[in-house]
């Protein structure tokens, strides 16, 4: 696969240009507007309330907690970073675990009795740390994203999969080595959603204003939407597929009716990919796949007429704001978080990352075009890299998203949004250029961070091992 990457797009009219010239769909702005017309800088009403603008910092992950599930100075250094980053919607900042088994780390956030003290603690900096840079914080909007990994548990050893799987699915159990586990009862689901209701009224109890149930990236809620096979109470029908989170958000507010209820959302999915003979990714499909939510059934496309009635589905439910992505990072990244150049354990791009952010867009798009009244916050914007803002607010601007979330970028370049917001030119060397070590740290059992371009994690001693870890890969 050949294509050119960003940095040789020395300036917007080469990018836009390059655009064109591969037929890749994707708006821009050849220059961004006065500071005072910015469509990134308008405020969002929300449920009565304003948030101050259309950047969004999206949940991650920074492996870097406590074991005991509480947050680590690393994990208040990444939060105090959002704090003053520029963004007004913090739109879950960590992704934190309802209960032990759904730990996708030994060193996952977890909410519970035990650490939303210390979570709740933390929060408030976070709003104390806004406020002494931009001097308010009524129009900061702040959630927290609640979690069970599914699959992808790993909570007692880094290096062992303990996964808890909705159904099966023969692709994923063979990748993952899940062919003899026990698919969870209806009984173990059950108590996810009490744990996930208990983790939202502490969500409240700690101050935050929303929570996020995550149904994305092939975690447990996200796989139950695809559980077309499974019989029982949350299997086969979109009734039953979406009974999960129908009952969490109903306990949630029945208990704490203060507290509002969203989610992240994997708009749709494709097949699980593999490294090829060259390198390139390849489906693990021979161009049929029944297991992907918002698939069009060859494992390589989309269909969102099965979004569309899961939205309605929410909507009834009282929903009003979805942050979006697909797929998931584990078995097709590539759609999720294109990049040029893969993760240690990832496989080279099998189109050009463009498209996969053009494919983001137009999907989000379509979602909001569909359900206008609804919020939605577009994700998969970092590998745009230098002309994510000129991209960010053409999209905005467009009506084509309400704003715009980033993740990766934040950990390199934690004030791009207040820098962009403010008119002043981009840090080149702050840019994420997605080189992965945010991911290849964790995958490896190390903190995530951005081990390139942040002094702070250059300076680490995992920074070298890392560097090891590439040289023995490359030695291959």
């Amino acid at each position: 696969m050949s294509f050119s990457k960003i940095v040789s797009l020395s300036t917007v009219e080469r990018f836009i240009d390059y655009l064109s010239d591969n037929g890749i769909s994707i708006p821009v702005c050849s220059s961004l507007p006065d500071v005072s017309k910015l469509a990134l800088g308008q405020p969002l009403s929300y449920r009565g309330r304003v948030i101050g603008n259309r950047w969004a910092i999206l949940p991650m992950e920074g492996w870097d907690c406590e074991r005991d599930g509480c947050p680590s100075e690393l994990t208040r250094r990444r939060w105090l970073r959002f704090a003053v980053s520029g963004a007004k919607l913090l739109y879950g900042c960590e992704a934190a675990a309802v209960m032990v088994s759904g730990k996708s780390s030994t060193r996952q956030l977890m909410i519970t009795d035990d650490t939303v003290g210390a979570i709740a603690r933390l929060r408030a900096d976070v709003v104390r740390t806004h406020e002494q840079k931009f001097g308010r914080s009524g129009d900061l909007c702040i959630g927290l994203q609640l979690t069970h990994s599914g699959r992808y548990s790993h909570p007692y050893d880094d290096a062992k999969l303990d996964s808890v799987i909705a159904y099966r699915n023969p692709l994923l159990d063979r990748k993952f080595g899940n062919e003899g586990l026990a698919v969870a009862s209806d009984e173990m689901i059950e108590e996810m959603i009490a744990a996930f209701v208990h983790a939202g009224k502490l969500a409240a109890d700690a101050g935050f204003d929303f929570v996020d149930i995550k149904h994305a990236h092939g975690y447990f809620g996200h796989e139950l939407l695809s559980a077309y096979h499974r019989t029982g109470r949350f299997g086969g029908s979109l009734e039953n597929r979406t009974r999960f989170f129908r009952e969490i958000a109903t306990g949630i507010r029945k208990q704490s009716p203060s507290i509002d209820v969203s989610l992240r959302l994997s708009l749709f999915d494709f097949a699980p990919f593999v490294k090829g003979a060259d390198g390139v990714g390849v489906p693990m499909s021979d161009g049929s796949y029944e297991y992907a939510f918002g698939g069009d059934g060859t494992g390589v496309g989309y269909d969102l007429r099965e979004t569309i009635e899961l939205v309605e589905v929410l909507k009834a439910a009282g929903v009003t704001m979805i942050c979006t992505t697909v797929g998931s990072p584990y078995y097709n990244p590539h759609i999720q978080r294109p990049a040029a150049i893969p993760v240690v354990d990832g496989y080279l791009p099998p189109e050009d990352p463009l498209r996969g952010v053009a494919r983001q867009v137009a999907a989000v798009a379509e979602m909001k075009r569909r359900f206008p009244d609804m919020i939605f916050v577009g994700s998969g914007y970092s590998y745009l890299q230098d002309y994510l803002p000129n991209v960010a607010e053409a999209v905005v601007a467009a009506g084509m998203a309400d704003a715009v979330g980033i993740g990766r970028m934040v950990l390199s370049y934690p004030d791009i949004c207040d820098d962009v917001l403010r008119g002043r030119p981009l840090t080149r060397n702050k840019i994420c250029r997605t080189i992965g070590d945010c991911t290849n740290a964790p995958r490896n059992g190390m903190p995530s961070g951005c081990y390139p371009l942040d002094e702070y994690y250059k300076t680490r001693p995992e920074a070298e091992r890392l560097r090891e870890i590439k040289r023995a890969k490359v030695s291959l």
